[in-house]
C-alpha cells in the first residue's frame, strides 16, 4: 500500500500534489529573479548603478517571462529529491529558452531610459542555471541526510545502519542507491576493503573505516546493524570470513546479487539478499551460448517428461525465453505439473502449452502424446532417483528408468524428433547401487537408439550429479534440522559430493543438447567437490549460530549403496573436450551385440519383480556394477576411484531420527 506520507505517493491528492508544484514554482521564481540584480553586480560593479530602478524594471518584466516559462514547462514538477544529471537536461533548455527571449527584448526594444547591458542577460542565464541546480541538488541532500522520511523511519526504528564491505565499483554503486531511495530504510555509514591503501579515503562521501580484518570493532563505532557484501567476485573463503565475522560482531550479513546481474544494471537496494549457501561454493558461473541454443529451440515444439520435478520444471524455465512454437509438459504427478503449467501461463503466456499427465512406462498412452503434438525436440528428465528407496524396490527403477527411456527414445524415432536429451546422472558412473545402475542403462538404451537415427537428427545423454534445492536434497533437510535446533545428522565425516544449482544444470542441459553429436555423452563441469560435513557447518552458520555450540554435528554411518564420493567417468571411459568449456564428452563405447539380449532378461526380471534376478542381470549389463563398493570410494581393484571430471552433488548423505530413536533414510538430491 502506497505511503500518503511519502512524496509523490500515488494516494497524494491533486490539490496536494498540485500545492507542491506551486510551491517548487515559486521558489525557482525567486532564485532566478534574484539572479538579475546578481548578474547586473557581476557586470557593472556594486557601485556603479546606485540607480536600482533599472534592475527592478528589467528584473520585474523578465519575472513575468520566466513565471509563464515555469508554468508551462514540466521542469517544475520533477522529483527533486531524486534528481540526477539527466535531469538538468530540461532545465538548462528552460533557461535557455528565457535567455533567448530575453535577448531578443533587449536587443530589439526601444529603451532610452534604461541601462541593460547586453551581456546582463547571459550572466543571469548562468547564474540562475546555478541557483535552480543548486536548489534541486539542496532538496535531495536534505531528503537523503535529514529528510522528514529518514527521521520518521529512524524514530520508527526501520532506518537500518548499513556497512559497506568493498569499496570498488559494486560497492560505490549500492551506496549510492542508498542515498537515492531512502524509502529503502538502509543508510551507508562507510565502507571496509581488503584494499589497505583505501583507508581513510573518501568514495561517494563515505569513508573507507578499516580494512576486512577490523568489521568488529567498525561495527561497533558506526553503530551498523547489517554488513553488506559488496565484492562480487570474492571468492569462497573470502566470504565465509565476512559472514563469520558479522556473526561475531552481532549483525547481519547481506549480498548483491551475481555479477551477470550487476552488469545487466539490476541492482537496486530491494535487490540485495542474504547470503546463501550457494555463494560459498566457489563455482564459476555457467557461461551459455545463446545463439546456439536458439538455433534448435525457436520455432519447435519442445516436450519435456517429469516436467513437474526439480529439474525438468527449471528445464521448462529456461527453455521458454529461446521462442519455442510450443511446450508440452508431461509428467506424472498432476500438482507438479498443474505448478509449473500455470508458473509457465504467467511468466510466458505468449507460448502454447499443453499439460498432459502421462506416465513414460506407459508405451501407448505416450505415443498418442507424441501424435497429437509431434514434438521436434525431447527433454527426458522423468526417473526416479532416491538411492535407498530404489534398492528397496529395484523393479520399480528398472520399469521406469529403462523401460521408459526405452519408450521414449522408440516414440522420438518413429515421430521422427529432431533431437533428443536425456538426463542422466553420476550415480551411472562405476554404479553401487540400483539406480546408478538403472540410468547406465539407460544411456546405453539411448546410444543405441542413436544408432537408428537418420542424419541431421540426435539423442545424446548429459550426465550431471545431485543439486542444490531439488525435492529431497541434503540442503533443505540440513535446513529443517537446524530450525528444530539441531542435531545436524551427516552419514560420514569424509563424505564428498560436487554442486551444482538447478538453474546451472539445467541450462548446461540445454547448452549440451545444442552440441547435439548423436550418441554422445555429455559430462558437465562442476566444478571442485565439497565435503558435507563442511556444508553442515556453513548452513549454521549463515543461520546466525555456531556448529559445535548451537547446533551439534553428528555422523550416523553411510547407508547401503553410497559411496564416499561420486565418479563422473569410469577408468575406461576417459574424456576428450567439447565446444564449450564447461562441457566434456565421454568416450564411452557403444552397445555391444548382446546389449539387447542382456536388456530383455533384466526387463523380464523387474516384471517378475526378481530383485536376485535384476541385480544379475545389472551384473552383466554394467560389468562395473559393484554394490560391494558402497561407502568404500574405491574400485574393485583397490585404486582410486576416477574424479578427473567435476560433476556430481549433495548426494544422500543424510538421516533424520525419528521420534522412536529410529533411523529414517532421508531421500537423494534429484538428478533426473
Amino acid at each position: 500500500m502506497p505511503d500518503p506520507s511519502v512524496p509523490n505517493s500515488p494516494r497524494r491528492s491533486l490539490a496536494e500534489r498540485t500545492g507542491r508544484w506551486w510551491l517548487k514554482g515559486a521558489l525557482d521564481l525567486a532564485v532566478w529573479t534574484a539572479a538579475v540584480p546578481i548578474a547586473y553586480a557581476i557586470r557593472l560593479d556594486i557601485g556603479a548603478f546606485a540607480d536600482v530602478r533599472d534592475v527592478l524594471i528589467y528584473a520585474g518584466a523578465a519575472a513575468v517571462l520566466k513565471a509563464l516559462a515555469l508554468a508551462s514547462s514540466r521542469a517544475v514538477r520533477r522529483s527533486w529529491h531524486r534528481v540526477g544529471l539527466r535531469d538538468m537536461g530540461p532545465l538548462v533548455a528552460l533557461v535557455a529558452a528565457v535567455f533567448g527571449a530575453e535577448v531578443v527584448l533587449t536587443a530589439f526594444i526601444p529603451h532610452p531610459d534604461l541601462i541593460i547591458p547586453r551581456s546582463v542577460p547571459l550572466i543571469e542565464a548562468m547564474v540562475a542555471l546555478i541557483g535552480l541546480a543548486g536548489l534541486r541538488f539542496a532538496a535531495r541532500l536534505y531528503y537523503e541526510e535529514r529528510g522528514v522520511l529518514r527521521v520518521r523511519l529512524r524514530a520508527e526504528g526501520r532506518e537500518r545502519r548499513v556497512l559497506i564491505a568493498g569499496a570498488g565499483e559494486a560497492g560505490l554503486l549500492i551506496a549510492r542507491e542508498m542515498q537515492r531511495h531512502p524509502e529503502a530504510g538502509r543508510q551507508p555509514v562507510g565502507f571496509v576493503d581488503d584494499d589497505p591503501r583505501k583507508v581513510g579515503r573518501s568514495y561517494g562521501g563515505l569513508r573507507v573505516l578499516s580494512t576486512l580484518s577490523d568489521i568488529e570493532r567498525v561495527v561497533a563505532r558506526t553503530d551498523a546493524d547489517e554488513l553488506l557484501v559488496a565484492m562480487p567476485s570474492a571468492g569462497p573463503a573470502t566470504l565465509r570470513r565476512l559472514v563469520e565475522a558479522a556473526r561475531d560482531a552481532g549483525v547481519e550479513s547481506r549480498t548483491l546479487p551475481s555479477l551477470h546481474e550487476l552488469a545487466s544494471g539490476r541492482v537496486s537496494v530491494a535487490a540485495l539478499r542474504e547470503v546463501h549457501v550457494e555463494d560459498l561454493l566457489g563455482r564459476p558461473p555457467v557461461q551459455l551460448d545463446p545463439a546456439s541454443i536458439t538455433a534448435y529451440l525457436a520455432g519447435e515444439v519442445v516436450l519435456v517428461t517429469g516436467s513437474g520435478g526439480s529439474i525438468g520444471s527449471e528445464i521448462v524455465r529456461q527453455i521458454a525465453p529461446f521462442g519455442p512454437a510450443r511446450i508440452v509438459l508431461v509428467g506424472r504427478g498432476e500438482n507438479s505439473v498443474f505448478h509449473i503449467d500455470r508458473e509457465l501461463a504467467q511468466t510466458h503466456p505468449e507460448i502454447p502449452r499443453d499439460a498432459v499427465i502421462c506416465d513414460v512406462r506407459d508405451a501407448e498412452s505416450l505415443r498418442a502424446v507424441f501424435e497429437r503434438v509431434r514434438p521436434t525436440v525431447v527433454f527426458h528428465a522423468a526417473a526416479h532417483k532416491h538411492v535407498p528407496l530404489m534398492e528397496a524396490n529395484p523393479a520399480q527403477a528398472v520399469l521406469n528408468n529403462v523401460v521408459g527411456t526405452g519408450n521414449v527414445a522408440r516414440l522420438c524415432l518413429e515421430f521422427g524428433v529432431a533431437r533428443l536429451v536425456n538426463v542422466s546422472t553420476d550415480k551411472a558412473v562405476n554404479p553401487t547401487n540400483v539406480m546408478g545402475a538403472s540410468k547406465r542403462v539407460a544411456e546405453g538404451v539411448v546410444a543405441r537408439a542413436a544408432e537408428a537415427c537418420t542424419p541431421g537428427k540426435s539423442m545424446v545423454s548429459v550426465r550431471f550429479g545431485n543439486v542444490l534445492g531439488s525435492r529431497g536434497s541434503v540442503v533443505p533437510l540440513f535446513r529443517e534440522q537446524i530450525a528444530r535446533g539441531g542435531p545436524v545428522v551427516v552419514t560420514h565425516p569424509d563424505m564428498v559430493r560436487y554442486f551444482m544449482t538447478i538453474p546451472e544444470a539445467s541450462q548446461l542441459v540445454l547448452q549440451a543438447g545444442a552440441l547435439g553429436e548423436n550418441g554422445r555423452v555429455y559430462v558437465l563441469d562442476m566444478g571442485e567437490p565439497v565435503r558435507i560435513q563442511d556444508l553442515a557447518r556453513d548452513l549454521i552458520l549463515l543461520s546466525g549460530l555456531e556448529p559445535g555450540v548451537d547446533i551439534q554435528i553428528e555422523f550416523s554411518g553411510a547407508r547401503p549403496g553410497e559411496k564416499l564420493f561420486e565418479e563422473l567417468l569410469t577408468a575406461e571411459e576417459g574424456t576428450e573436450p567439447s565446444p564449450h568449456g564447461q562441457i566434456v564428452v565421454a568416450r564411452k563405447a557403444p552397445p555391444d551385440d548382446a546389449f539387447e539380449a542382456e536388456l530383455a532378461t533384466l526387463i523380464t526380471a523387474a516384471e517378475r519383480h526378481d530383485a536376485p534376478a535384476i541385480v544379475a542381470a545389472f551384473r552383466a549389463l554394467v560389468p562395473t556394477f559393484a554394490p560391494e563398493r558402497a561407502a568404500t570410494g574405491a574400485d574393485p581393484a583397490g585404486a582410486p576411484a576416477d574424479m578427473t571430471a567435476g560433476s556430481a552433488a549433495a548426494g544422500d548423505v543424510a538421516v533424520q531420527h525419528a521420534g522412536d530413536g529410529a533411523n529414517i533414510a532421508e531421500p537423494r538430491p534429484e538428478t533426473a
